[in-house]
């Protein structure tokens, strides 16, 4: 069966989103999303209603969001990351986020046509910081080929 990459990753504002902290990463938002629908490559993300996913209560700390979505390939998704205006968001996220001692994001293969359900992704983001990367579970400092 063809695979394709599933991404999560999960962050903790300093301040409500609501805040004046976050305002200028809230106002990007839907700018960025769009441009991540619009990618060659792109498959799926997670969202509500609203159109995105950081009203989707999941954690303790209601600071804590999540992103998660499909790519046709690690290329696919690394040329949204780095090489569209993400990469100038992404460039200020310690203005908006907590610094992080442990993976935040997990990269893994998945059967064309399967949604991953957070439970799931947070299992493989929780088998990344225990074990490092394996090809259940990787990064991009080293990603695995799809098996």
């Amino acid at each position: 069966m063809e695979k394709v990459l599933a991404q999560l990753n999960i962050a903790t504002a300093l301040a409500p989103l609501e805040s004046e902290q976050l305002k200028e990463f809230v106002d990007n938002l839907d700018r960025i999303n769009g441009i991540a629908e619009q990618s060659p490559g792109f498959i799926w993300r997670l969202k509500d209603d609203s159109g995105n996913a950081t009203n989707i209560s999941y954690f303790d700390n209601p600071n804590t969001i999540i992103n998660m979505s499909l790519w046709e390939s690690i290329g696919a998704l690394k040329h949204f990351m780095f090489m569209t205006d993400h990469l100038a968001i992404m460039k200020q996220k310690a203005k908006w986020f907590e610094k992080p001692n442990k993976a935040t994001y997990v990269l893994w293969w998945v059967d064309k046509g399967h949604i991953p359900t957070i439970d799931e992704a947070l299992t493989r983001l929780a088998l990344l910081q225990e074990s490092g990367d394996t090809p259940q579970a990787f990064s991009f400092k080293k990603p695995y080929p799809a098996n």
